[in-house]
């Protein structure tokens, strides 16, 4: 049997006709786009491209056909179940009636008729969306349906098997229990089935493959993988095969289950019950933070000023402006830039100067539950040591010695991009602020950023917070010349996460690597806009977070966050962060 079928690809728009909640998270998507005849169609197991018309994410999403008709003046009519799950699935969802969709498709091949009967049809999840749909091409009663579910059921209005066997996680729709309660290598055998399709997770497929191969039995499996085109050109969404690598979009995404090599799952496990009590505090060179949310410098302020709209109090830290011992009035001219996913910014450490932040914005930012921390800059190792004397002199528990900037002519990033240079600073101030904890930014403009880290850690550090922003450009194209006075400035956002991501978890490997009374905690920063950034940065090793752009966009965001990793740490049985800190490293 053939998994094949030719079908005239097309990129249009559409429009939704309908859409509706069907459960939970579940909705049902109703589009019409342009159609040459019943002939271009999609067919059982073929999927479109989409994406909601504006939209604020960049892909477009592979949705399996759930069922589609071909009305009259060139118009089809296709339907889709779609698990809101992400961005791009959760704009999908928030659609209106007449609203416009972007829809590429159909693309893929389709589900094979089977040469003799019965059938066995299996769908798990939102898996049920094509195999429901090639159910109703079947012949009634020809086939039995085993559809699972987590909880209650959906999609199996139009079908008309011989027998239909429904299991829910939680009991609260047919059986109780899983797909393997109710179907086993002997049940296959038993029910003479001629041939197996099968849609769902990907753990349900390779149990489907399983016993499909004990019973000696056909079986056809609808996968899904993460894809850029949809088209066969990408290369994103390959599966490994026993013929090598084949694309989901374009060779399939049927395949028979005999060529599938389904990997192994490495599991990671948490306590073996779950807490109610989970304890997110941590500490960095000696100061304990109640949580790991910190924000960043130059996104907050001094506290005070999100004070109004938030609970600064909830905060684990907060790194005041970035300050120099004189006053500075910043940079002339434009100094932010919109960019897709972040800013540019050219503030250029606009500051009153640290006598005036001790006399004036340090007594209230104490007052805070919150870490104080003091962000220090300079534009030579002078003036990055006199701050520090002053510093040293107060009651502020911890020093981040910014010497990643970007936005400054003198000084700031000058110092952080070679190892010696940073070590020599990072050296003066250790010594001139000995009673106090250096933490030192860096910047990922550094040709060798892990050499960077290992020079300042050497000349005493007692933590590193990484990443400051990307060195950027932007030009105005009316006037043909940069828009800032600069010409670079710092890109930040969530378009610097997964380099920032990599940075800290090449960093906290290398640190790893040294004796452990000669470690240091990494602060981790750059593009984290929601807990589960967060939780993906302290995986990646950090002992606490920075929270910077994000704020801007929605100044709630930190509460979120310590929200967020609380629930999750609930819900995974973790009791403290260090129970997953860096288990992502292999």
């Amino acid at each position: 049997m053939s998994c094949t079928k030719e079908t005239h690809t097309v990129f249009v728009t559409g429009k939704v006709a309908r859409i509706g909640k069907i459960q939970h998270d579940v909705f049902m998507l109703q589009i019409l786009y342009p159609a040459t005849s019943f002939e271009s169609l999609p067919t059982p197991g073929q999927f479109f491209m989409l994406k909601a018309i504006p939209s604020t994410v960049l892909l477009c999403r592979p949705i399996s056909v759930y069922c589609s008709e071909f009305l009259k003046d060139g118009i089809a009519k296709v339907s889709f179940l779609i698990l809101k799950k992400g961005q791009g699935t959760k704009e999908l969802c928030s659609l209106e009636e007449g609203q416009e969709v972007a829809l590429l498709g159909p693309v893929g091949n389709s589900f094979p008729q089977p040469e003799s009967n019965p059938s066995c049809i299996i769908g798990g999840g939102i898996g049920v969306a094509p195999v429901a749909g090639f159910a109703q091409t079947l012949n009634k009663q020809s086939y039995d349906f085993f559809a699972c579910f987590r909880s209650g059921s959906y999609g199996l209005e139009n079908i008309e098997p011989n027998k239909l066997i429904v299991t829910t996680e939680d009991g609260s729709c047919g059986l109780k229990g899983i797909l393997p309660d109710v179907l086993t290598a002997k049940v296959l055998s038993e029910n003479k089935y001629g041939c197996v399709y099968a849609c769902g997770p990907e753990a349900m497929l390779a149990y489907v493959k399983k016993i499909c191969k004990e019973a000696n039995i056909q079986c056809y499996l609808s996968m899904e993988r993460r894809m850029a085109c949809g088209v066969g050109a990408c290369l994103g969404c390959t599966i490994p095969t026993t013929q090598g690598n084949k694309r989901c979009c374009k060779d399939g995404p049927v395949f028979p289950a005999e060529i599938i090599n389904f990997p192994e799952k490495k599991v990671v496990v948490a306590s073996k019950e779950k807490t109610s009590a989970v304890d997110l505090s941590v500490e960095i060179a000696g100061v304990k933070f109640a949580n790991p949310v910190i924000a960043a410098s130059g996104t907050f302020g001094y506290g005070s000023e999100y004070s109004c709209l938030i609970n600064v109090n909830q905060l684990g830290g907060i790194c005041s402006k970035g300050l120099t011992l004189e006053e500075r009035q910043g940079n002339q001219g434009i100094r932010l830039q919109e960019t897709p996913s972040g800013i540019i910014n050219s503030i250029g450490l606009e500051n009153p100067g640290i006598p005036h932040f001790i006399s004036n914005e340090l007594p209230a930012m104490m007052q805070l539950d919150a870490v104080t921390i003091a962000n220090l800059s300079g534009s030579t190792v002078e003036t990055y040591v006199q701050g520090a004397k002053l510093l040293a002199q107060t009651d502020v528990p911890m020093i981040e010695l910014n010497i990643s900037c970007p936005n400054v002519k003198a000084g700031g990033m000058t110092f952080g991009l070679v190892p010696e240079a940073a070590a020599e600073v990072t050296a003066a101030v250790c010594n001139a602020a000995s009673n106090k904890p250096i933490v030192v930014k860096l910047s990922p403009n550094a040709p060798d950023v892990i050499a960077v880290a290992h020079a300042v850690r050497k000349a005493g550090a007692k933590a590193i917070s990484l990443i400051n922003t990307v060195q950027a450009l932007s030009i105005d194209i009316e006037q043909g010349k940069p828009i800032f006075a600069n010409v670079k400035a710092g890109l930040s956002g969530p378009a610097i996460k997964p380099l920032a991501l990599r940075l800290v978890y090449d960093l906290v490997q290398s640190i790893n690597a040294l004796p452990e009374q000669e470690r240091i905690p990494v602060i981790g920063l750059g593009g984290i806009s929601c807990w589960q950034d967060a939780v993906e940065f302290i995986m990646a090793g950090a002992t606490a977070i920075q929270v910077g752009t994000a704020t801007f966009a929605n100044p709630f965001c930190m509460n979120e966050i310590v929200l967020g990793l609380k629930a999750f740490m609930e819900r995974k049985g973790y009791s403290t962060i260090n129970e997953f800190r860096g288990i992502a490293h292999l």
